[in-house]
């Protein structure tokens, strides 16, 4: 896009306060990721939960001198306003207009699961043919489609973009900024549908989207959805594709037999094509590929040839801990303008005041490199990289463009070799490189740990998982995160920089020397403390730590520890009570003396608070709501006997999934933010966050009679093959679930641990299963998933999460 200040307005009826002669180049909606500020403004988005306008000073404050917003908030000399009454409408009608002036060849994406992949795919088989756009990331709700639509620029022939939709009446809204010439739907499932009433209601929103389409290429393997399309749109030229015969293009082999290739049939014949990963989900969408670029004029041969040349979409930024106290960053699974982008965004999220970036030449792009590098140096310049290194031929002759700390090599192997890059410390490491260059390599270089068996951590599912859970709660109410013991062994730092950046209001640790860790990596958000040693008192008041004060006998320790350190300001504290727990807090005898003795000390009460024993078992609901009514009164008494605001909570991950209406005025997450719940409606739209996995070290074929591992526990009764793989109970897998009583997937089929479980290994009878050394072992994720291990181990998600050794990696990814 490229339009002034005047047209922006003129085109959605908002009205200019500035400057109509700026040209506007991109919008910004989020502050914290400004990634560039030249011909950029930022859009105060307003939700019912958030105003965006509370955010343009900061982007004010990073360069932006275009505010896009409800309301002019301020005035400023420098700063041009556009006002318009909803900046949402603002984006839909702008990307309308955009779109519809656009000579564009467009086709539209949508379906429960598969859109991201078939976008990706498609685009990796067209954009040599044709200058194409497609949506960044999954770009596909009724703000990101229209930020996607405007990419579109006049050089582009093709725009791919995906739709999304969680509620009924969305698509309805989407299909008016934008009605693609070819409409693809991928697949009918599960997503969103608790927001619907049946799958009939999910097709029919759906298939709204094509209205204006003259072709429609579907996943024809739905009863319902083969219908109703045929019903509704038989007037357009229908495409489906499945396993099923009645699809125009259809399996006629088992896709499951890894030593056939898979044949497809089509109206004027048969023809088989390879796919490296035998999955449903993969071989459905590849048809869906098929589908597309035949009806787009393509050959079979040179879709065949296309697919072969398709690359594994890995759509994730990965973040390890580094040597000498550096955060790696990798973000070399692919690269191009738009990846490196996103990933200039997302390094934004971090407090790390050192950056340095690895860049590699970028490949496969049709810019010509006097026009792609100078672009590339501009982009990066503004993002202030303490150090940068060069890899490859042709970036490195632009390398006089980039600034501050430049290095030069041809070789990823040249700049291992030169070892300066073992001298950063401190510091945010960004590896961004092409596949071809092997960057992966660096990272085993900069990487703290290399154990092969890791503990792999997605932040977007966990902040999905968080939102399920705000979802149920009033726009007010504040939340705090419990992170302690080490975010239930997930990462204590890590979690806690990407609950800041995600704007949590509190933090919650069991031990004082967590908070202080927090403290000195950049971790500004209040933070309570739930267990404050006598030895602590000086960490908490030094490091600005909230502690929970639960008797008489702690509350005078630590006002004299607040006298002997001569604090005179009023110091933050946060009051347990005892409401049926029976472990810790004040009982209801003893509040009088308590609201005493806070109003005579140098304090600030900023919570009360207290911790249900049974909200996730429906059996103890009385008891809960026994607990409930004593919590509500006796805080309600503190509360009334002070003249300030002071916050309450009593709820926990089950309380506020079941007894929501007691949220007060926080609650606190802690195993739901992992994806586990008490309450099953609710359990069926969280999201897997952790997965634990190796990969397999040896293959060995046993025959009768031969023992396996310690005490000869296994012995086989046929010849059998047993994998080896190097994770045991020194990692945190506990022996007990050892001989027969445990199971892991390998290839998604699960297969017993035979044998006693070692300190650093454990064997796995595969029987007949194919596969090879060096293949991934799933401990936990979905199959098995964290509670079927917990089972194994008979204990519960806690107790597996936190014992999960430090040694594993831990990885953390983002979408």
């Amino acid at each position: 896009m490229n339009y002034t200040t005047a047209e922006l307005a003129k085109i959605t009826n908002s009205q200019l306060i500035g400057n109509e002669n700026l040209h506007v180049q991109s919008i910004a909606f989020d502050s914290r990721i400004i990634f560039s500020t030249i011909d950029t403004a930022f859009i105060a988005l307003n939700s019912s939960k958030n105003s965006g306008e509370k955010y343009i000073s900061e982007a004010i404050e990073k360069g932006v001198s275009i505010i896009i917003s409800a309301h002019q908030v301020f005035e400023h000399p420098n700063i041009s306003w556009i006002i318009t009454e909803n900046t949402t409408l603002f984006l839909q009608k702008l990307a309308k207009y955009h779109f519809e002036n656009s000579q564009i060849k467009s086709i539209g994406i949508t379906g429960s699961n598969g859109k991201t992949i078939v976008k990706e795919w498609l685009y990796q088989c067209l954009w040599d043919e044709y200058p194409t756009v497609k949506s960044p990331k999954s770009f596909n709700s009724q703000i990101g489609l229209p930020l996607s639509l405007l990419q579109i620029e006049k050089k582009h022939q093709l725009g791919i973009f995906e739709v999304g939709i969680s509620k009924p009446g969305e698509m309805e809204i989407l299909e008016n900024i934008f009605s693609p010439e070819i409409g693809i739907l991928t697949h009918i499932g599960t997503a969103h549908s608790i927001n619907f009433n049946s799958e009939e209601e999910i097709i029919n929103e759906k298939l709204k989207l094509f209205k204006e389409s003259t072709t429609i290429i579907f996943n024809g393997d739905n009863d319902l959805l083969y219908r109703k399309i045929n019903e509704i749109y038989s007037s357009k030229e229908l495409i489906s594709y499945g396993t099923k015969s009645r699809n125009y293009y259809h399996l006629t082999t088992d896709w499951k037999n890894v030593n056939k290739e898979i044949e497809v049939e089509e109206k004027n014949g048969k023809f088989s094509f390879p796919v490296k990963v035998r999955t449903e989900a993969t071989v459905i969408n590849a048809l869906c590929i098929i589908a597309t670029l035949k009806h787009l004029g393509f050959k079979i041969s040179e879709i065949l040839t296309k697919l072969e040349a398709i690359k594994s979409v890995e759509m994730r930024l990965e973040s390890v801990e580094g040597t000498r106290n550096n955060l790696i960053i990798n973000d070399s699974f692919n690269l191009d303008v738009d990846s490196l982008q996103i990933a200039y965004q997302f390094i934004k999220e971090y407090q790390k005041e050192n950056k340095v970036l690895i860049l590699t030449d970028i490949i496969d792009v049709k810019e010509k490199p006097e026009i792609l590098y100078p672009y590339v140096a501009k982009l990066t310049n503004e993002q202030n990289f303490n150090q940068i290194f060069l890899v490859g031929n042709e970036i490195t002759k632009y390398s006089e463009l980039f600034l501050n700390n430049v290095y030069s090599f041809k070789t990823a192997e040249e700049l291992i070799d030169n070892h300066e890059i073992n001298k950063i410390e401190n510091s945010i490491i960004l590896l961004k490189g092409a596949r071809k260059f092997e960057i992966d390599r660096l990272k085993l270089t900069l990487e703290l740990q290399k154990h092969d068996t890791v503990l792999e951590v997605n932040l977007n599912n966990l902040l999905h998982n968080i939102n399920i859970h705000k979802s149920l709660l009033k726009p007010q109410t504040k939340m705090m995160a419990m992170v302690k013991a080490y975010s239930y062994g997930l990462g204590g730092y890590e979690i806690a920089e990407f609950l800041q950046h995600h704007l949590i209001d509190y933090l919650g640790v069991a031990y004082v020397d967590e908070g202080i860790d927090l403290r000195k990596k950049g971790i500004t958000v209040p933070i309570m403390v739930m267990n404050p040693e006598q030895h602590s008192y000086n960490g908490i008041i030094d490091y600005n730590l909230e502690p929970e004060i639960y008797s008489f006998r702690v509350l005078n320790q630590f006002v004299e520890k607040l006298k002997q350190k001569g604090i005179e300001t009023k110091y933050p504290i946060h009051i347990k009570l005892e409401s049926g727990m029976h472990r810790l807090g004040f009982k209801t005898d003893e509040l009088d003396e308590l609201i005493y003795q806070l109003k005579y000390h140098n304090l600030q009460l900023k919570s009360i608070f207290s911790h249900l024993s049974s909200a996730d078992d429906e059996n103890e609901n009385d008891y809960t709501r026994k607990q409930l009514k004593i919590f509500s009164d006796n805080s309600e008494k503190i509360v009334s006997a002070f003249n300030y605001s002071i916050l309450r909570h009593i709820l926990n991950s089950s309380g506020i999934v079941n007894y929501t209406d007691y949220q007060f005025d926080m609650v606190r997450i802690g195993i739901g933010m992992v994806g586990i719940s008490s309450n099953k409606k609710i359990q069926k739209q969280l999201k897997s966050v952790v997965s634990l996995k190796t990969l397999i070290s040896q293959i060995s074929e046993i025959l009768p009679g031969k023992s396996v591992g310690y005490n000869r526990k296994f012995i086989p009764k046929n010849k059998t093959r047993i994998a080896t793989i190097p994770v045991g109970y020194a990692d945190g897998i506990p022996r007990l679930i050892g001989n027969g009583v445990g199971k892991v997937g390998i290839n998604k089929i699960l297969k017993p641990i035979v044998g006693n479980i070692c300190m650093d290994m454990m064997m796995i009878n595969l029987d007949d299963l194919p596969a090879n050394e060096g293949d991934e072992v799933i401990i936990f994720n979905e199959n098995p998933s964290l509670e079927d291990f917990a089972n194994y181990c008979k204990t519960i998600p806690y107790e597996v999460l936190t014992s999960i050794s430090r040694r594993v990696k831990r990885i953390y990814i983002k979408d």
